[in-house]
């Protein structure tokens, strides 16, 4: 057996009340793409940023080739060979993509020579890429591509990859992995993080699996089911959602030639949007990530005024109403950027609980608040949710993003509302959390909720949804029965292939 890359030796960092890595040790060998998995607050992010450079351990060893590796910041760590695709780009949309990927070079070349760099590396590895488009303009694939280039021109001897897949289509994923065996067989090591398991066993060779900070074993992916990945990083039985059978009622939420443009430069506008969703219904709506997912949930939430009368709650016009009266009607909405949209960084949770559930838990009287009930909102949603936190004076941001989640997930849940839109509502969260989560929609929609989930997890969408329709380039598909899809179909459809008819309802 080859010696390892690098190896991890009793590697433990605590912060005040929680111990994010407790004496963890592994080796990752050349040209090994090797898994990390775990669930939401496992320590995932914590061991990943002290091999980058990000964060400093308490304790423990690292070896790089054998020598001893402490990197004081990520640019120690890509000058010994280290390379990060980060889950959240960190891309200046203004800006043409040689110039994003020369502001994270330490020397970069005249921008001419860089640009042949680039089309020379992306060909390459079955990524093309134009140096000289505007990332504004681009999919969220092809910003992936961005990244992933990024580090490709280092070089890396060891390439880290948090969440790649969760803003790509099948077609896409399939063409990341070509990307990604070809690099392993260049003898690139591959440090994979993803909640996606199938996706694990068909990529990775082994995989480490973390709870609650310590390394509680490993296993070689393809010889383990997913269900039992799963069950090994949670440490108990797996529950999979159920359906109740349900029958569907009135229209509860009804969209009639919905047009409206996008707040941002980048952004893409909506174009004569048709959608009605009854009493009890779950409808799916999948997309890439930068087809309008945004603008469709700002538009139904209130934060995009719309006032015409194409959004109707309950036969209703609400296209005037703000996003407060909206929630004392009903409608309900938990976006897709959990820090600064959903949750407030720096509040509390039960700050942040307040924020969202003043009008329909009553935590206000007389102008004043009610700090001792949106603290026991806080707390019914910690203990609903199995939210991972020292309490509810806790800031958001304190959080892993999946806890955060949960929280974000549970606060609109618990409002009970009519209609809920929610936008990516599993993303970076574990299997047992995601499936969590997914139960509480479908028996939100049991109680007669009409749900609308936009979503670009193909899988979460085929277990949960009764109806799909694509939204691409700001146009939403004629809605079928989810039954009757196939994940290629839908992949297809998404990608604006076929089956992009508008609806008319």
């Amino acid at each position: 057996m080859t010696a390892p890359l690098l190896s991890l030796t009793g590697l433990t960092k605590a912060y005040p009340g929680v111990v994010a890595n407790d004496d963890v040790s592994f080796d990752i060998r050349p040209g090994e793409v090797h898994a990390l998995l775990g669930e939401n607050g496992a320590g995932k992010s914590t061991l990943v940023k002290m091999i980058y450079g990000l964060v400093k351990p308490d304790s423990g060893q690292m070896l790089l080739n054998g020598v001893a590796f402490a990197p004081t910041e990520p640019r120690a760590a890509r000058a010994d060979g280290i390379a990060m695709v980060f889950q959240h780009f960190s891309l200046f949309d203004a800006l043409n993509v040689a110039e994003n990927i020369a502001l994270g070079m330490e020397m970069p070349p005249p921008m001419r020579d860089l640009a042949r760099q680039i089309r020379s590396v992306s060909e390459t590895y079955g990524l093309p890429l134009d140096p000289y488009r505007t990332v504004g303009d681009l999919s969220a694939g092809e910003r992936q591509r961005v990244e992933i280039i990024r580090c490709l021109l280092q070089d890396p001897k060891l390439l880290i990859m948090d969440e790649p897949t969760s803003v790509l289509t099948p077609q896409e994923v399939q063409i990341l992995f070509e990307t990604l065996r070809k690099l392993k067989s260049e003898g690139t090591s591959i440090l994979y993080i993803s909640h996606k398991l199938e996706e694990i066993r068909a990529l990775c060779d082994q995989a480490t699996i973390l709870r609650l900070g310590k390394n509680v074993g490993a296993c070689v992916p393809s010889e383990t089911s997913a269900r039992d990945m799963a069950e090994m990083m949670v440490g108990t039985s797996l529950q999979t959602p159920e359906r109740s059978g349900r029958a569907f009622g009135e229209p509860a939420i009804e969209l009639s030639g919905l047009s409206a443009a996008s707040p941002s430069e980048f952004g893409t506008a909506l174009k004569n949007i048709h959608l009605s969703v009854r009493k009890g219904e779950v409808m799916g709506i999948g997309g890439v990530a930068g087809n309008g997912q945004d603008e469709l949930l700002a538009v139904l939430s209130g934060e995009i005024p719309e006032p015409s009368d194409a959004i109707k709650l309950m036969g209703q016009p609400i296209g005037r109403l703000g996003p407060n009266q909206r929630r004392a009607l009903g409608l309900l909405a938990a976006p897709e950027e959990r820090l600064g949209h959903a949750a407030a960084p720096d509040m509390s949770l039960t700050e942040n609980a307040l924020l969202t559930g003043a009008v329909r838990e009553g935590l206000t009287s007389g102008g004043f608040l009610r700090w001792s009930a949106a603290r026991g909102f806080a707390e019914n949603i910690i203990q609903a949710f199995d939210v991972r936190t020292p309490g509810p004076d806790n800031a958001a941001r304190a959080l892993s993003g999946g806890n955060l989640q949960k929280f974000v997930i549970g606060r609109e849940v618990l409002q009970r509302p009519e209609v809920l839109v929610v936008n990516q509502p599993t993303w970076g969260v574990d299997a047992a959390a995601a499936a969590a989560i997914r139960q509480a929609l479908l028996d939100l929609a049991a109680k007669g909720a009409a749900i609308i989930v936009i979503s670009q997890d193909l899988d979460e969408l085929m277990e949960i949804a009764d109806s799909f329709a694509a939204l691409n380039e700001g146009r939403l598909s004629a809605p079928r029965p989810t039954a009757e899809l196939s994940i290629d179909e839908i992949g297809l459809m998404m990608g604006g292939a076929h089956g992009m008819e508008v609806a008319h309802v």
